[in-house]
């Protein structure tokens, strides 16, 4: 449990659900409603207390444990210590985009060739960074939030930079299910964080219908990749071509 105060909301939420008041608690655990309610308000809890508030609550530990771990913040970026981490290791690599997607154990082993030791051992290693939290029979809950991002010039981004960005685009992009877009354009300063967040609803509608999609016979789905950029930029060629611009002297 990350901390006495997300237990102690969890716990709160948990006597509301069960219309069950402090005097009701105070009367199962054989104490003055003074003390319960001063008992919660200072976070003063041994583990036998807590044991004792969910068989009043008729809640399971493992449950209360779980739904605390579940109200936790989910991370944006990871630290660049934990992405060195992930990116050390190729097979953990590849487990990690495989939770990112939400593959289940089964998934990764029977797409890749990795032993379910092996695979068993990166998930338990994704849990050690703080990726997802391991549970129970190989489940696992992402610990990451959907706008999740790899640092831009992070050991991760360092390495699809260095090994698979030229690859990507080797592709000719000739399907019909399959497309490349490059389009250059001069617009307003302050609509070009509108069209990025345009672009990042299109991510997250893909990571979404991804996940809609996992019931569907691995006959009816594909992989795909799908790479959304923008930037101020120029091609280099392009740069060497342009005037020197001299600034407006100062009024």
């Amino acid at each position: 449990m990350s901390s006495t105060a997300d237990l102690i909301r969890i716990l709160k939420q948990e006597l509301k659900s069960a219309q069950m008041t402090y005097a009701d608690l105070a009367r199962a655990l054989g104490m003055a409603e003074s003390s319960v309610k001063r008992m919660l308000a200072k976070g003063d809890l041994s583990l036998s207390r807590i044991d004792a508030i969910c068989r009043a609550l008729r809640l399971d530990f493992a449950d209360l444990a779980r739904r605390v771990a579940d109200a936790q913040p989910l991370l944006a970026q990871l630290t660049e210590a934990q992405e060195r981490a992930v990116v050390a290791d190729k097979k953990l690599l590849l487990c990690a985009i495989c939770v990112l997607s939400q593959w289940t154990l089964e998934q990764i082993t029977q797409t890749y060739r990795l032993s379910e030791a092996e695979a068993v051992k990166a998930l338990l290693q994704l849990d050690r960074v703080g990726i997802i939290e391991l549970r129970p029979q190989n489940r696992y809950r992402l610990k990451l939030a959907k706008t999740f991002r790899w640092r831009p010039h992070g050991p991760v981004m360092n390495f699809f930079r260095e090994h698979a960005l030229l690859d990507y685009f080797s592709g000719a992009f000739s399907g019909p299910d399959e497309g490349l877009l490059l389009v250059h354009g001069s617009i307003s300063r302050s609509l070009a964080p509108m069209f990025m967040e345009r672009l990042q609803r299109v991510a997250q509608d893909f990571a979404q219908q991804h996940l809609a999609d996992q019931k569907l016979p691995e006959s009816q789905r594909e992989g795909y990749t799908l790479l959304l950029a923008q930037r101020s930029w120029e091609f280099e060629a392009f740069s060497a071509l342009r005037r020197i611009q001299l600034r407006p002297p100062a009024p």
